[in-house]
């Protein structure tokens, strides 16, 4: 009635009142407005805005690495898991079947990063889990930090950061979007597998520590450990697990790979007489810790410490969405160890099935089935043992590249009469000795081109890269830009080494010998990863199409309705997603 009071006025009024007559109108209609929201941001009539809903978001978001998980080991022990582990992730989840890595090389380190920060080495920096910095040549470990100390022990293992590391991951951006309100916590056996997820802005990061087996972090994070954690570590519990022996959960003539359970693909422990189960860790592991790394134990000592941290931090019962970023680091140790082909690997994910479906079951009662949200991947896969491929006919072989240096280095000092030219073949690329090159003179250009001239006669090598020319290097598009996205100029390498497929270094966790495998390359053992969300906001079902390790963040952040992580290349993955979160 109001209004049509002020518009009969209106009809005796001068014309030049007219934009007074509509400021009156808007101030009448936008209070009478503010009555009906009740609750108005703003001073002025103008200003007024009304707050909606809070947006939704899940409680908690638990991030999963398993290190070295071959994508079809989701399949290959299908059979045998539970239907509350491997089984639930994909019978209610969203599976991606074709993620990609999209950079080399495939190590622990530049995996991790990739998946927090959808970035490649070439932006983020973690060009390995070892690099060379090009300007000094001196090496570098990836979380490398003498300005912190040690915070749980007397050992040096604590002098860690995640400072080496130069964009944000979406765990830090997830820090960010709340105003640091939201916890973010960062979990492995291996300090890099924890550190790196967890970001510049994570609450704390924890490690293990072979020389005590305390949980530890740094002083970056915090001065003391809080006392949840030292109540953890006081319960001892590698020495309990370790005291137990690693024993086959099921007859040993039931597993795949059992045939035989003894051969000479697989590396066996200290003091047995063969790689075989059981394995007597409790008469192994006085003064060596460390040993549970290479036991299931391992990863189940880690999804312990998890547990604890959801009730120590009381991660996932805030007015703000938590972040738990664990990584399992035992199935790579194992894997290097005894290789794809082995029933200790099998019964390391068996185990892994069985913890998963514990923990799953632990996150619906503690933070409600439906208020969490879980993303499984790894950092990269592995490859079959070089001797098991040969046995079965399958073209494969080692390459020794402390061999290869030393020739190559043999080579440049007969034509350049100066020793060492090269420091390193470092993740697959020749590291050049700059400060001699520079200091003799010698054409860069040229040296390059030696090196690559003396390689690509080598009969394990498929390509010689100068990382400079890539773009007029003779090589198929898709290697052409896994050595873009793997290329840090200040970090890597001069010349990019491409071995034949199933040529690799490194076998037998970090050795040239025979037994076990690693990985590292652009193949599609190394190269193709698991990947599963399940959870709030998220779809069940599946995909085909190509998606890529970088998508993984840029998945999380549109999730959370955050912005992606600032060196982020990656899209996200549509398909995963409920409408409307």
């Amino acid at each position: 009635m109001l209004i049509f009071a002020l518009l009969n006025n209106y009809l005796k009024m001068k014309i030049k009142h007219l934009p007074l007559l509509i400021f009156a109108l808007f101030t009448v209609s936008v209070s009478a407005q503010t009555k009906k929201n009740k609750t108005v941001i703003g001073t002025t009539p103008a200003a007024v805005v009304t707050t909606s809903a809070e947006l939704p978001r899940p409680k908690l978001v638990v991030g999963i690495v398993v290190d070295q998980m071959r994508w079809d080991y989701l399949y290959r022990y299908y059979s045998r898991y539970s239907n509350n582990g491997f089984k639930r992730l994909l019978n209610e989840g969203f599976t991606c079947e074709n993620t990609q890595i999209d950079y080399i090389p495939t190590f622990t380190a530049p995996g991790h990063t990739c998946i927090y920060t959808g970035s490649v080495p070439a932006i983020h920096g973690i060009a390995g889990n070892d690099f060379i910095i090009q300007a000094t040549g001196k090496s570098m470990y990836c979380t490398e930090d003498t300005t912190v100390q040690t915070v749980g022990s007397t050992s040096t293992a604590g002098k860690m950061s995640p400072r080496n590391l130069l964009v944000t991951t979406v765990t830090d951006e997830l820090k960010l979007a709340t105003n640091f309100r939201s916890k973010v916590i960062g979990i492995a056996l291996k300090d890099r597998g924890g550190i790196l997820p967890a970001g510049h802005t994570a609450n704390a990061a924890y490690w293990f520590d072979d020389k005590t087996g305390n949980w530890i972090t740094s002083t970056y994070y915090m001065k003391d450990l809080p006392q949840w954690v030292k109540e953890f570590n006081d319960q001892k519990m590698p020495e309990t697990y370790l005291k137990q022996d690693w024993t086959a959960l099921y007859p040993l003539n039931t597993y795949l790979q059992s045939s035989p359970d003894s051969n000479s693909y697989e590396g066996k422990f200290k003091g047995m007489n063969a790689p075989t189960l059981p394995v007597k860790t409790s008469a192994m592991y006085k003064n060596n810790l460390g040993l549970i790394r290479s036991t299931p134990y391992g990863n189940t000592l880690t999804l312990d410490l998890a547990v604890a941290a959801i009730n120590g931090e009381q991660l996932g019962q805030h007015d703000v969405t938590d972040f738990l970023a664990v990584s399992f680091s035992s199935t790579d140790y194992i894997g290097h160890q005894f290789g794809v082909n082995a029933i200790e690997t099998e019964d390391t994910y068996l185990r892994l099935d069985r913890d998963f479906a514990t923990f799953f079951t632990y996150l619906d009662a503690k933070v409600g089935k439906g208020n969490y949200t879980v993303f499984l991947t790894a950092d990269h896969g592995a490859a079959h043992n070089t001797a098991f491929l040969k046995d079965h006919g399958i073209p494969a072989d080692v390459w020794d590249d402390a061999v290869v240096l030393k020739n190559l280095n043999q080579y440049l000092q007969d034509k350049y009469k100066a020793e060492k030219l090269v420091l390193s073949l470092t993740n697959y690329q020749v590291n050049l000795n700059y400060r001699d090159i520079r200091y003799l003179h010698l054409d860069e250009s040229v040296l390059k081109q030696d090196c690559i001239n003396f390689l690509e006669k080598d009969p394990a090598v498929a390509f010689a890269v100068d990382m400079k020319k890539i773009q007029a290097a003779d090589i198929p598009d898709a290697l052409r830009t896994r050595i873009i996205n793997g290329y840090n100029a200040e970090h890597s390498g001069e010349v990019q080494i491409i071995l034949k497929p199933a040529y690799f270094t490194g076998h037998g966790s970090g050795d040239s010998g025979p037994t076990g495998t690693t990985h590292g390359t652009w193949n599609p053992y190394d190269n193709h990863i698991p990947l599963v969300f399940m959870g709030w906001g998220v779809k069940h079902g599946s995909l085909i199409r190509e998606t890529h390790m970088t998508d993984i963040a840029a998945t999380v952040a549109a999730l959370l309705h955050i912005q992606a992580p600032n060196g982020s290349i990656g899209q996200p993955i549509s398909e995963v997603l409920k409408g409307g979160q």
